[in-house]
């Protein structure tokens, strides 16, 4: 449907195949839209929620209060006439009696017309919500029409005659009257019904008149109801063509205001009776246009296909027409061009009204086409050059061994995060991001270069005579914050980023294939330094690619030739000292290599693909494995983000489960932050097929990567793990990490969540730890990774106690000595050498104590006499570390009364 803009004319049009467009005003009602409501609402009486049907009843109202007064003179008018018939009557008409009772009505109808007046006009009263005022209305009125009925029935009585016949038609004039003022409004007009049947009933009793009177009073409801009816369907439909045609005309002017388009309208002789603004400025008319021929503005393009018939032919013969290319014919100075259409308009009987129709600039396209004729080959999406023309003006550019242009540098540049835009948003809107991409580079690199897509989100910029390393730097900086500034897609904000690689010939290549290789190699640089960053090519690039190159075909070798062996490294609990678990870590030993980093190879396994085949041979391995073990130990496997971005993780956990034997509740999935960055439903999804089959998650790395509070909140994690960055040190004086650690330990706590420390090497981390709350420590301290019958070995131990190793390092300076010294445990008393003491604690030799000794209370006698309180930190191998309740002051220790403590060599 098209809605008409010109100002005299509202219309609606639609196209149907046998009659062209059809052309008609707008109807003002659909009669056969039927209410539902409830009759009270329907007249106007009870409360309507409908903002339409309350305005449309305020609008009766205020059209009542106009006529209003006109009743109220003619009923005050019909009573003057009944007392002057009365007075000049002779007394045998018998009327001069009636005089008083006249007035006495005449008095009462105008305090009742005053009143209803009142409700209509006064201030005050107005406030009222209108289907108030119209009860007081049908209230009202009813009783002026009572009042009337009475005043007919009163000059009844009169002689019959022409005087008798006065009196009745001024009295039936005063109630037409009021009828008549008040019909806009249905209940006051059935009202006025209602108070002369129910005079009748009181001045004639019941009989043949109520009857009557009642079957007319039918009548009259039913007809002001279905009035009542269609004064609401007509208002509801008046207003929803109101709201249409206000939508359709800011549609218009939002189209046209923004330059997508415009509109013409013209009468049956084709002249115009609208055109858009823009349109008349450009043609330089202003506002002379309307009333001009549409031939006599425009003239068409002869030399464009399909115009063998002109627009003269199409408006004399009324034809459609369509994307008709035309000019200006006023203005030969005016360089634009238009692709016109037109179409006639007819009316419901068939009868031609004009035609309507609407054009486009073709200007820019025009000179796109002329363009792209020069330049032959460009991308069909953003109107860059492509990657045959990009790879030819490089090899141009290049081959120019002399001139300005021998130093070329090449952009090569990647989109961050667009894919997550095309699967979030779909594939039309990435096209509409890649064409805003696009519009911005060009914008950017202006005429210092040619811009190209060479497909994808991957673009590429050629750069001719510009070899300045700082231009290059500012250029691209420039670059990346043009691109990361917000984009707005069919309403939705979008943010990306962009990677730039950088080569500089003749010294990263003089030929197009090594300059774009070193650019790529300097893009893939950018990326793994964060993206959102430019680099220049250097040699240790393609070095470093060349090794990533052997290292995935030695990996490839290796998965196939089973090198991979899996170690563990045991999860102690911190309250037990017991190992609850172990963490299952690949290792790869290479036969030329040696040990190969899991920190080397698992990235380019995870960019060659690698990743989900090493995963799956991890799961497995690792559940057969752990089968060996006592049923109370858990083993935990690292996920990558890649394999849980896997559909199939499930399953492939279900079968690795299944053939083990194990139960769910012992296997542990390590899951990284690095998953929270694409979070989509499929996340969602993924947890919650997990936490079905009953495995355990762990949030690995807590605090290194994309970190949040909003996945703990939604993502079903039975554990945190602690990075090791926040471990080490943290038992060192000034050091924050213990506040940090805490602060995660409290937030497990409260979500109901368990924690691990990584990374725990020395002894005074493991008493930190456990004060801080947490429940697991994992690290070295407890001993380096061991395959899995010796982890089976170490479970077999002590049952399964985890023996500490290493030393403090944040200890007091300690004194070296040998010295014999008496100590007491739980009443059993004994002598053991101290080799080396502090104010805060001893390295004893010669105490063995079955049991795990970690807190064991005793006592040691460093002074004569004088026993000190000490408590047991470490104990193997015959040696223990103590530490003191309180400080210990080593000059005591030469002070000669010290006789229990002696020197023995």
């Amino acid at each position: 449907m098209f809605f008409s803009r010109s100002a005299n004319l509202t219309v609606s049009a639609r196209y149907s195949s046998q009659n062209g467009w059809m052309y008609a005003p707008l109807p003002v009602a659909d009669r056969r839209a039927r209410d539902r409501s409830p009759a009270p609402a329907v007249f106007g009486l009870g409360e309507d929620a409908r903002e339409q049907v309350a305005e449309l009843l305020d609008r009766k109202l205020a059209q009542v209060a106009e006529t209003w007064p006109i009743a109220v003179a003619t009923q005050m008018v019909g009573c003057a006439l009944l007392v002057a018939l009365a007075l000049i009557a002779s007394p045998a008409a018998g009327l001069g009696t009636i005089v008083p009772s006249i007035g006495i009505h005449a008095a009462i109808l105008a305090a009742l017309s005053a009143g209803v007046f009142g409700v209509l006009r006064l201030p005050g009263l107005r406030e009222w919500p209108a289907y108030k005022r119209n009860r007081a209305l049908t209230v009202g009125v009813a009783g002026v029409a009572a009042l009337s009925l009475s005043l007919l029935w009163a000059v009844a009585r009169a002689p019959s005659g022409s005087l008798q016949l006065a009196c009745c038609v001024a009295v039936l004039g005063m109630i037409a009257v009021t009828a008549v003022s008040v019909h806009a409004v249905r209940a006051a007009t059935l009202g006025l019904g209602v108070g002369i049947v129910v005079m009748l009933a009181v001045c004639a009793g019941i009989g043949m008149p109520l009857v009557v009177a009642i079957v007319f009073l039918g009548s009259l409801g039913i007809v002001a109801h279905r009035l009542a009816r269609i004064d609401v369907a007509q208002e509801l439909h008046r207003a929803e063509n109101a709201n249409e045609g206000r939508l359709a005309i800011r549609m218009v002017a939002e189209f046209e205001d923004q330059g997508t388009g415009w509109f013409w309208e013209a009468d049956r002789q084709g002249r115009l009776t609208y055109l858009s603004a823009k349109v008349t400025d450009e043609l330089g008319l202003a506002d002379d246009a309307v009333g001009q021929p549409l031939t006599d503005l425009f003239r068409m393009d002869n030399d464009a296909p399909g115009t063998e018939r002109t627009l003269a032919f199409h408006i004399a013969s009324r034809t459609s027409f369509s994307d008709y290319s035309v000019c200006a014919a006023t203005s030969p100075e005016c360089e634009r061009w238009w692709s016109i259409s037109g179409r006639p308009v007819v009316d419901d009987l068939g009868r031609f009204q004009g035609f309507i129709g609407s054009g486009r600039d073709l200007t820019e396209q025009r000179k796109s086409e002329a363009e792209i004729t020069r330049l032959a080959l460009f991308d069909g999406l953003t109107g860059l050059a492509n990657r045959q023309r990009m790879r030819s003006s490089l090899d141009k550019t290049l081959a120019q061994k002399t001139g300005p242009y021998r130093a070329t540098s090449l952009f090569l540049m990647d989109l961050d995060r667009f894919k997550a835009v095309n699967d979030t948003l779909g594939h039309q809107a990435g096209d509409t991001l890649l064409k805003q991409v696009a519009q911005r580079l060009q914008r950017g690199i202006a005429d210092a270069g040619l811009v190209g897509r060479l497909g994808g989100d991957e673009f590429q910029v050629v750069l001719p005579g510009i070899a300045d390393r700082d231009t290059l730097a500012a250029l691209s900086r420039e670059v990346i914050a043009s691109l990361s500034e917000p984009y707005f897609i069919s309403g939705t904000s979008v943010t990306i980023g962009c990677s730039i690689g950088i080569a500089i010939a003749p010294d990263d290549g003089d030929d197009a294939e090594t300059l774009v290789r070193n650019a790529d190699l300097a893009l893939y640089a950018a990326k793994a330094d964060g993206r959102g960053v430019h680099r220049f090519y250097s040699d240790d690039m393609l070095t470093g690619a060349r090794t990533r190159k052997l290292l995935e075909d030695d990996l490839r070798a290796a998965i196939s030739d089973g090198a991979f062996h899996l170690c563990y490294q045991p999860i102690v609990s911190t309250k037990s000292a017991q190992i609850v678990g172990y963490e299952a870590l690949i290792r790869w030993n290479h036969p030329t290599r040696g040990l190969v980093s899991p920190a080397d190879f698992i990235p380019v396994a995870e960019e060659c693909g690698l990743i989900e085949a090493i995963g799956e041979w991890v799961l497995r391995t690792a559940c057969l494995e752990a089968a060996r073990w006592p049923g109370s130990v858990r083993v935990a496997v690292n996920v990558s983000p890649i394999q849980f971005a896997n559909p199939a993780l499930p399953a492939l956990v279900t079968s690795a489960l299944a053939q083990s034997g194990i139960a769910a509740g012992r296997l542990e999935l390590e899951i990284t932050e690095g998953v929270f960055l694409d979070e989509t439903r499929s996340s969602e999804q993924m947890f919650k097929a997990l936490k079905g089959i009953g495995v355990r998650l762990a949030l690995d790395d807590f605090g290194t990567g994309y970190s949040s509070l909003g996945y703990l909140r939604n993502a079903p994690f039975d554990k945190i793990k602690i990075d090791q960055s926040f471990v080490r040190g943290a038992a060192e004086p000034g050091n924050r990490n213990a506040a940090i650690i805490k602060a995660i330990v409290t937030l497990a706590d409260t979500l109901g969540m368990e924690t691990t420390a990584e990374g725990v090497e020395v002894q005074d981390e493991i008493d930190l730890i456990r004060d801080l709350g947490c429940s697991h420590i994992q690290g070295y301290v407890y001993g380096r990774p061991v395959r899995a019958d010796e982890a089976l070995r170490q479970l077999g131990v002590e049952n399964g106690t985890a023996a500490a190793s290493g030393f403090k390092v944040s200890r007091a300076p300690r004194t070296k000595m040998l010295r014999s010294a008496r100590i007491a445990i739980d009443g059993v008393r004994g002598d053991v050498r101290i080799r080396d003491i502090s104010t805060s604690g001893a390295m004893l030799d010669g105490l063995r104590i079955d049991g795990n000794p970690d807190g064991v209370e005793m006592q040691i006698e460093l002074v004569e006499d004088q026993m000190f309180g000490a408590r047991i930190r470490w104990a193997r191998a015959g040696k223990a570390g103590i530490e003191f309740h309180e400080a210990f002051n080593l000059e005591r220790l030469n002070q000669g009364h010290s006789a229990r403590l002696r020197r023995t060599g």
